[in-house]
């Protein structure tokens, strides 16, 4: 298995890295722009803003998974480093089954409350009854995100990204081509493409468990063998994924009430900014997919007692973060009300998503820099400081939606998240400097 970190140039195994998991990322996303793009140029911007209307609620059960499967990422890539690869079966079955039993549990909660929790954000009348059917079927799918997420993880932490690359592509084009039968010919609408969903996550975490198979040390074990749960390896990965997921989960809850606060200005503006955020978060692909990979290098080079390549990595990757933002900053102020006109909003809505984008694309290398630092210090274990720090942006980011709102209207929307990312990139260079001076580097060899 490719992907050692610990070895090599770090610009080639950054990139070599990255570019899987930016595709896997792209194809992910097809989900939702299938969703969004069939449904509203075949049903119209009203179950469009529906779907959109969902996605704050449905990320909060995803970025928790995700927040939590960060820390299984970062935990594999330590054992890694270390050379304890035989430790890897027992940490994936640990976390597939607890995962996988736990999100089951609220999978099943919060499809039965759909309706309750988008009223709870004020979702609009006009399109709350269909954003209610979107939602409660493709919560479903939380337990196949949590068990493909696991694999992930500990493929990612090997130094693997091809997998879920091959996982997502599969799952997009079942995605994409049921979106295209149950939405069209078979008129299902939003739960056409919400059931579209739903089938391709299952794919998704299927394949990975079919692709793991095939080595060794990633097998499930037979549960005569031995129990399923190793105590240690499940306390020392919550403890790496709990601070990032607690973060998650308070980000995606703050998701919400800027949710709810971009409700106030009415469907066309929930449309346009929803869609936005579907484009810029393909956008962004090679951005947290890059911090990603500064992680998995610190993390495998501190396992192997190397900090200062760990350092080495992070100051290759910011320079490769400025190349990236400055020309992803030029391609969307460029082409990105194009983009969204695509998803069959009206004019009024593409003006709107095209303002959002030239207001908020020059601010891109000022996050790309805050996550080379995040990636970096979340790989060598800090992962309670960035988590922190997240937090603080996003307080800083509703606290001045909220309250500049009477003054600047939707605009506040792009603004305050441009805020929010100078706060990060100051916060993470500032813990990055008083650990460099602090820390010598046995002492963060061993943190």
């Amino acid at each position: 298995m490719s992907g050692d970190m610990v070895r090599g140039g770090l610009a080639k195994s950054l990139i070599r890295f990255s570019i899987p998991l930016v595709l896997s990322g792209v194809l992910q996303q097809m989900y939702a722009w299938a969703d969004a793009f069939v449904v509203g140029n075949l049903v119209g911007e009203g179950a469009l803003a529906a779907i959109g209307a969902t996605t704050a609620l449905n990320n909060l059960f995803v970025m928790t998974i995700t927040g939590l499967a960060l820390g299984v990422s970062l935990l594999s890539a330590q054992l890694y480093g270390q050379g304890a690869k035989g430790e890897m079966e027992k940490l994936l079955a640990t976390f597939t089954l607890t995962f996988g039993g736990v999100f089951l549990v609220l999978a099943g909660a919060g499809s039965l409350t759909a309706g309750t929790l988008l009223a709870l954000i004020h979702t609009p009348g006009d399109i709350a009854g269909q954003a209610e059917e979107y939602l409660q079927i493709v919560l479903l799918g939380l337990p196949f995100v949590a068990v493909y997420q696991v694999y992930a993880a500990v493929l990612r932490g090997m130094g693997e990204s091809k997998a879920p690359l091959y996982a997502v592509l599969a799952a997009a084009l079942i995605n994409v081509g049921l979106d295209l039968v149950l939405v069209g010919p078979c008129r299902m609408g939003v739960k056409g493409a919400a059931a579209a969903t739903l089938a391709a996550q299952g794919m998704m975490a299927a394949f990975m468990w079919f692709y793991a198979a095939r080595y060794r040390a990633l097998r499930l074990p037979h549960w005569k063998t031995r129990g399923w749960i190793e105590g240690a390896l499940f306390r020392k990965g919550i403890g790496l994924g709990l601070p990032i997921a607690i973060q998650s989960s308070i980000s995606s809850l703050g998701s919400v009430a800027l949710q709810n606060f971009m409700n106030r200005f009415g469907s066309a503006t929930v449309a346009a900014i929803t869609t936005a955020y579907r484009v810029d978060t393909v956008i962004m692909l090679p951005v947290t997919n890059l911090s990603a990979g500064i992680s998995t290098a610190a993390a495998q080079n501190i396992g192997a007692r190397k900090p200062e390549r760990a350092r080495r990595a992070l100051a290759v990757g910011s320079a490769m973060m400025l190349v990236v933002t400055a020309a992803l900053a030029m391609l969307v102020a460029a082409v990105g009300g194009n983009l969204i006109a695509m998803f069959g909003v009206t004019a009024e809505a593409t003006a709107i998503g095209r303002s959002f984008f030239r207001s908020i694309s020059i601010f891109y290398p000022i996050y790309g820099l805050a996550m080379a630092l995040r990636g970096y210090l979340e790989g060598i274990g800090d992962v309670l400081f960035s988590s922190g720090v997240g937090l603080s942006a996003l307080g800083l980011r509703i606290c001045l939606s909220y309250g500049l709102a009477d003054i600047m209207g939707n605009q506040i929307i792009s603004y305050a998240e441009a805020a929010s990312w100078w706060a990060m990139l100051l916060l993470f260079a500032l813990r990055f400097l008083w650990k460099k001076s602090r820390v010598t580097p046995e002492q963060s060899a061993l943190e």
